[in-house]
């Protein structure tokens, strides 16, 4: 495994230590940077041969890395952690509580962990202690109670359609203007935290009370005119920020991010004698320039539109041009579904009638292999009679291409699931890996290169079998991949399943940089699971795709030829 995912943690770990004790500002700043690009690397940290070269990474960061990839410690970090009770990490997770507060805590109330804050609010130490009325501490408190149900992280596939039908009542109100998801949702990011709405309204009491009745809603943590926040049944928090309509672009921007984003705009704008902030962007002589929406705002600081998926504080504001990014009707075959024959729930007729209704000229049967037991995977016998029923049905429904497939399994030491005489059979094969996930790199790397040159293998199913909050996956050598992909003509895929979402979007970044080929499939076992679509494509977009770099968007002949090349 890579040394990439626990130096990232390592280095958060570091700002948050340095927030607690009260350092410097651009200090903190400078270590979450440097563990986001360490969370953003594809390449692992150990061949990088000049580390400077990484952004936010200067002479310091230097030495802490190479440091731990020596003895695999950063004494730094060891002293930092022994000037500081452990346990108030942990409390660094309680909503409401920032590093001041905690610092204070500690201090003055000696609370060094979770525990100990309870004892805390229970034996009234908190109440001794400036601005800590009973109002806060009874927020502490539950605060301290969601903690103990509640997860980190939502995924998108979950937090998405929360958000959406949340806006979809709100937008109905009377006086409601715009209405918009924000944040790292609107961004598209696998995971997120808290849900952020951003709206415009002439009714804002009637907008907020609403909003802090909903069904759905549990606890209503702040109720104001321009700012409310509710826990809804399922332990996320909503956060409401109302803005008049003549802002509202500005703020949308804002309340979008990312912080680095913001940083560098604000900074351009700087440099133009001009002041960019939530409420608009202004002069010299603080006249208002038009910022109603984000677009003016892009224009007005000479850079093109930034869709919001790919504002991440880095390359995007070198662009001089809007990137046609891929959108959903971009997608025209999905090439990894499964059916009744396997562990699906469709037979192969309403799988095909189902991909027809939503517009797509192709539709590949991907049931499993013979290895997947627990997926019933097929037998070659029962593959072989499978084929012969995918053509039939394909001469029978009109509208659509049904592809003979298989989403075959990668053994842990490259081998596939079937002989080649059986695979020269399929019209698409789908090599994956769901067994052995937690190789080494070295060893998952040398794996899967196997099934990329395999000349009958056209895609590599999700590449590293993670599945998001329950296992990390395989960690290989992505740029040597993408390398034998690109010479090979394979793609890589890019599962849109919200649980897994891999490849993710720094590695289809990567791909597309060296010329790999990347497969949007939804492995759909469902009819609904096509909706998880919209997942993998906010993904792409994160990783830069254009529907050139996608097989799925090619036209039914180009898909073709592309299916019949050999490595």
């Amino acid at each position: 495994m890579s040394a990439n995912r626990e130096l990232a943690t390592l280095f958060q770990k570091f700002a948050m230590i340095l927030e607690i004790t009260g350092a410097d500002g651009f200090k903190i700043n400078a270590h979450t940077k440097v563990a986001r690009v360490l969370e953003d690397l594809v390449e692992d940290i150990a061949t990088v041969d000049d580390l400077k070269k990484l952004p936010g990474v200067g002479k310091s960061s230097e030495s802490k890395i190479k440091e731990f990839l020596e003895t695999g410690e950063i004494s730094e970090l060891n002293a930092l952690l022994a000037s500081i009770p452990s346990g108030l990490l942990d409390v660094m997770q309680v909503q409401g509580l920032g590093p001041k507060k905690i610092r204070q805590l500690w201090q003055e109330a000696n609370v060094t962990d979770i525990p100990s804050l309870k004892e805390a609010i229970e034996d009234g130490r908190l109440e001794t202690l400036p601005r800590m009325g009973a109002k806060t501490i009874a927020n502490i408190a539950d605060s301290l109670a969601f903690l103990e149900t509640s997860s980190e992280h939502t995924r998108l596939g979950d937090a998405m359609p929360i958000a959406e039908d949340i806006v979809s009542v709100l937008a109905q109100l009377d006086g409601v203007i715009q209405i918009q998801h924000v944040g790292s949702l609107r961004r598209g990011k696998e995971t997120i935290g808290d849900i952020d709405i951003l709206a415009s309204t002439t009714n804002p009491t009637l907008l907020s009370d609403t909003f802090c009745e909903l069904e759905s809603v549990t606890k209503v943590l702040v109720q104001g005119e321009t700012k409310c926040s509710v826990r809804l049944d399922c332990s996320m928090q909503v956060d409401l920020r109302v803005v008049e309509d003549d802002v509202f672009g500005a703020t949308l921007m804002y309340f979008t991010g990312s912080k680095e984003h913001n940083i560098i705009l604000r900074e351009r704008a700087i440099k133009q004698k001009k002041r960019l902030n939530e409420y608009g962007l202004f002069d010299a002589d603080e006249n208002c320039l038009e910022s109603k929406t984000e677009r003016e705002i892009y224009k007005n600081l000479g850079v093109p539109y930034i869709p919001p998926e790919i504002r991440k504080g880095k390359d995007e504001l070198s662009l001089t041009e809007t990137p046609q990014l891929i959108q959903l009707s971009d997608i025209k075959a999905d090439l990894h579904c499964h059916t009744v024959a396997s562990d699906g729930h469709l037979s192969i007729k309403e799988l095909a009638e189902e991909a027809k209704r939503r517009g797509l000229h192709t539709i590949a049967v991907t049931d499993h292999s013979q290895s997947s037991v627990q997926a019933n995977g097929l037998t070659p016998e029962r593959l072989r009679k499978h084929i012969e029923e995918i053509r039939r049905v394909n001469e029978e429904v009109d509208g659509i291409t049904i592809l003979a497939g298989s989403e075959v399994d990668i053994h842990s030491d490259g081998r596939l699931d079937y002989e080649d005489e059986l695979l020269a059979l399929l019209d698409v094969v789908v090599a994956s890996p769901h067994i052995a996930l937690k190789q080494d790199s070295k060893k998952a790397t040398a794996r899967l290169l196997k099934a990329i040159e395999h000349p009958l293998v056209h895609i590599i199913g999700h590449p590293t079998g993670r599945v998001l909050g329950k296992r990390p996956g395989l960690d290989p050598d992505m740029p040597t991949l993408f390398a034998a992909a690109v010479n090979c003509n394979t793609a890589m895929e890019l599962n849109a399943n919200s649980w897994r979402l891999d490849l993710r979007d720094t590695h289809v970044h990567a791909a597309i940089e060296l010329g790999a080929l990347i497969s949007i499939n939804t492995d759909s076992h469902a009819a609904n699971d096509f909706d998880q679509l919209r997942y993998g494509i906010l993904t792409a977009r994160r990783g830069w795709l254009t529907p050139e770099s996608c097989i799925n968007c090619f036209a039914q002949d180009a898909l073709d030829a592309w299916l019949a090349r050999s490595c």
